[in-house]
């Protein structure tokens, strides 16, 4: 228990949002953390003075936004905080087409708020769950090869570092932080408002068709380049997979032809069921890729609609997740390794059966320093094993063997998932990652934003914040499904 002053005390319970005892836990389900402290701020000096308390009580101290990050980059048992009260808009330029927000912003209120001006943002991910600071925390993406991911769009930030201090940051100002602070994992300090570049709003005409995995891979700058967004889903234990394709448009909205039935009661309460009863027999695994795609996907759909409705979708329910950014040239070699694999271990009767889908998306090269896009457009391949009802599923084997697919061809872990990269790998992998260190020594010197994920995967391995290791953190990082292979 920290032992703070009384007017220390005074301040922290103004802040408090949540009775003794809270328990963060990722969306995912698959880590947790229980901080002594979980506070609300609603301004960039209480922030400051947070920092503050945190160094002189050695305390870690990190933002949250939706904890939809299925890795321990948010967690701590010190600090945490709560950005939801910091979602003010700031600036407006309808010239330059920009908007500048707190960092607490949702991407889903950004996307209301960007509306009322008649902008939008060029690409987007998934799911608008997150905070505008979390998502470019670890470089959060879309698909489309012509199109940056959300770091590269923020144009100005402030962020306060580890003594407290206010910087403001862009090209032309302080512009090595600028460029480290766009994808920061949370290891720099605090970002408090950031300026993001849009574009006039549009509508998206999305086409989604089947096509053959082979077709697809041996036509893959074809299949890239045939629209302005495009991304594929392989159904493993089959050669099947769904292209969808979307540009922009000005004809009238059309929205998605998406059956209640079809989608909801069968694509994801019947779908969850099945996978739980997959659990005892995994052998039915295959068939389910194979009987999903026949009843919802062999077949053209199409539809027109705002931007953002078109990006996101349905994630259905808790996963564990792996993501990977390769030099998008080598995602056939990648593909067809990964398929090979799949495929001997669906003939060893012990073997492991995979869900459904393999994600396959397209972004356009950047300048951040620790994006997976830095120097080189690349394709993200993401393999998913859910979790039904929240139980536990094998996925370890699967994991391994991914990712000595993905490392051999040169690939980037994505920031916010799991993954086995360290310190010597990451200095191979991104020419400024050395550099991005220095800076973390110097923002944050008395580590108040190292927490086990920053010292496992960012710290070197004789740093005095790894050996000396962390009173308030070591060992409180709980892994859910630890032992599950």
């Amino acid at each position: 228990m920290t032992r703070l002053s009384p007017s220390e005390q005074k301040f922290i319970q103004t802040l408090q949002c949540s009775p003794q005892g809270f328990e963060f836990r990722n969306w995912s389900g698959t880590f947790r953390s229980q901080p002594e402290f979980y506070l609300a701020p609603e301004t960039e000096t209480q922030i400051i003075e947070l920092i503050r308390i945190a160094n002189r009580h050695h305390l870690t101290i990190k933002p949250i936004g939706s904890g939809h990050s299925p890795s321990d980059i948010a967690c701590t048992n010190s600090m945490m905080l709560n950005m939801d009260k910091m979602n003010r808009i700031l600036a407006h330029d309808p010239y330059t087409c920009t908007l500048t927000v707190e960092s607490g912003v949702r991407l889903h209120q950004l996307h209301e708020m960007l509306q009322q001006r008649n902008m939008a943002l060029s690409s987007v991910g998934s799911i608008s769950d997150q905070s505008i600071a979390g998502a470019i925390a670890t470089a959060t993406h879309g698909s489309g090869i012509f199109y940056g991911d959300l770091s590269s769009v923020i144009t100005h930030l402030v962020i306060i570092d580890g003594s407290g201090i206010r910087h403001e940051c862009d090209k032309d100002s302080e512009s090595d932080l600028f460029d480290a602070a766009r994808c920061s994992l949370g290891a720099l300090g605090i970002i408090t408002q950031v300026t993001v570049q849009c574009e006039p709003a549009f509508n998206l005409h999305a086409v989604q068709v089947p096509e053959n995995l082979d077709d697809v891979l041996n036509n893959l700058t074809e299949v890239v380049e045939s629209a302005e967004h495009v991304r594929v889903w392989w159904f493993p234990h089959t050669d099947d997979t769904v292209v969808w394709r979307a540009n922009r448009s000005n004809m009238a909205v059309q929205p998605s032809p998406h059956s209640y039935i079809r989608d909801h009661l069968y694509g994801f309460h019947y779908y969850q069921l099945q996978l739980y009863k997959a659990r005892y027999t995994p052998d039915d695994i295959p068939r389910l890729a194979h009987e999903h795609f026949q009843n919802r996907f062999a077949r053209r759909l199409e539809w027109i609609d705002e931007s953002h409705r078109v990006f996101n979708f349905d994630c259905l329910f808790p996963q564990y997740v792996n993501e990977w950014a390769i030099p998008w040239e080598k995602a056939p070699d990648a593909l067809r390794q990964l398929r090979i694999w799949i495929n001997k271990e669906a003939r060893n009767p012990k073997g492991v059966r995979v869900h459904f889908p393999v994600e396959i998306r397209f972004v356009k090269e950047s300048d951040v320093w620790l994006s997976p896009t830095y120097g080189q457009k690349v394709c993200y391949i993401g393999v998913i094993m859910y979790r039904p009802y929240g139980r536990p599923v094998p996925y370890k084997k699967y994991w391994r063997a991914y990712e000595d697919v993905m490392r051999t061809l040169g690939g980037r872990p994505h920031w916010a998932k799991a993954h086995g990269m360290f310190y010597y790998d990451f200095v191979k992998l991104y020419p400024r990652f050395g550099e991005f260190v220095d800076l973390r020594n110097r923002c944050d010197p008395n580590g108040v934003f190292v927490n086990d994920y920053i010292r496992r995967h960012v710290l070197p391995p004789d740093h005095p914040l790894t050996t000396a290791g962390s009173g308030e953190e070591e060992g409180h990082r709980i892994t859910l499904e630890t032992a599950h292979l």
